[in-house]
């Protein structure tokens, strides 16, 4: 297999090291890197013995099979649509696109010339975060009731797209993917101070079937270091994740119970549960060279990502009215595929 890396910049390097690692271990044939940039593509190609262009319009012709889109958003649509009808199998880094529109428009042409097409939602392969879903799943937690995640850093904010498309699409697609089922109602507060119309702060209450998940992200909070970190509440135990540590997942046996007629809390301490280790972007590139080749289901499927854009844009147009939006059922039955 030729696999491509379109866009070698900040997380797209990550994905160039990650592809290096599985051509030295013969997952893949062939490594082909594009960039505009070709000072950086010289660079890149030379360190990992790959092949270079620096236009996507040439992958097809040099045989790529299958491709990484980690350029910035406002190129998702673009790219990814022509290599799907050039049949190149892609894996698009999130957001798939900053419009529903968009998004769905490359699911569609995925789906007329039977291509891959997968979304890098990594947190859907962050090993403690599995095993988290996993006990979900087989009831341990009983009923969910209350999600909770905060995601804080100090930084000057992006000058493309602000904190709810840079940050808050991994935290509504985690919800949604925990409780198995979308969001029926969405508030949003947006925050632009730095930057003019680039949000750095994005505050989001997502409303489920007799739960509620609160998002919080900010690029302006100073005081915590760089924060990553979840809080799952049941009706017979909680969860939490700090996402620095991949594969530590801690289990709080605390609920509220009724005895003689009276309600008691009742704290029965901790577990501490470590997953099997395990690189979340190594296993999401993995996972959709796999599927390329007919050997896998996709965690991520193209549905997921532009599911997740439409809930950001429902989640503007909170932020643009002041009220709650009602959110539209999934448009295709697969929009929560293998969750």
């Amino acid at each position: 297999m030729n696999y491509a890396v379109i866009g070698t910049g900040y997380w797209g390097s990550n994905h160039a090291r990650v592809a290096a690692e599985l051509a030295e271990d013969g997952v893949i044939d062939e490594l082909t890197l594009c960039d505009v940039d070709e000072a950086r593509l010289t660079e890149l190609a030379d360190r990992y013995g790959a092949q270079g262009t620096t236009s996507y319009e040439q992958l097809p012709d040099l045989g790529v099979d299958a491709a990484t889109i980690s350029t910035p958003s406002p190129t998702h649509h673009e790219i990814a649509t022509y290599l799907l009808r050039s049949g190149v199998d892609v894996l698009v880094e999130k957001p798939l696109a900053l419009e529903s529109d968009a998004a769905w428009d490359i699911v569609s042409v995925a789906d007329e010339h039977d291509g891959t097409l997968a979304v890098g939602h990594i947190f859907r392969h962050h090993p403690a975060l599995r095993e988290l879903k996993r006990r979900i799943d087989r009831g341990e937690l009983g009923r969910i009731k209350y999600l909770t995640t905060s995601r804080f850093s100090f930084r000057v904010p992006r000058s493309t797209t602000g904190a709810l498309y840079s940050l808050a699409v991994h935290d509504v697609d985690v919800s949604s993917y925990l409780m198995g089922e979308e969001p029926n109602r969405v508030y949003c507060s947006l925050d632009a101070v730095v930057r003019e119309d680039v949000d750095e702060t994005a505050t989001i209450v997502l409303e489920y079937d007799g739960a509620t998940s609160v998002i919080r992200e900010s690029w302006q909070v100073p005081v915590f270091g760089k924060r990553r970190d979840l809080v799952v509440v049941g009706s017979e135990k909680s969860a939490y994740i700090d996402y620095l540590q991949d594969n530590v997942l801690e289990v709080y046996d605390s609920r509220v119970v009724e005895r003689e007629g009276t309600l008691r809390s009742l704290e029965e301490g901790k577990q501490v549960h470590e997953a099997p280790s395990r690189e979340p972007l190594r296993a999401e590139v993995e996972e959709f060279l796999a599927a390329s080749r007919g050997e896998a289901t996709l965690h991520a499927p193209g549905s997921v990502g532009a599911r997740a854009v439409e809930v950001l844009e429902s989640a503007q147009r909170s932020d643009a009215t002041g009220n709650t939006v009602d959110l539209d059922p999934p448009v295709v039955d697969d929009a929560i595929q293998s969750r």
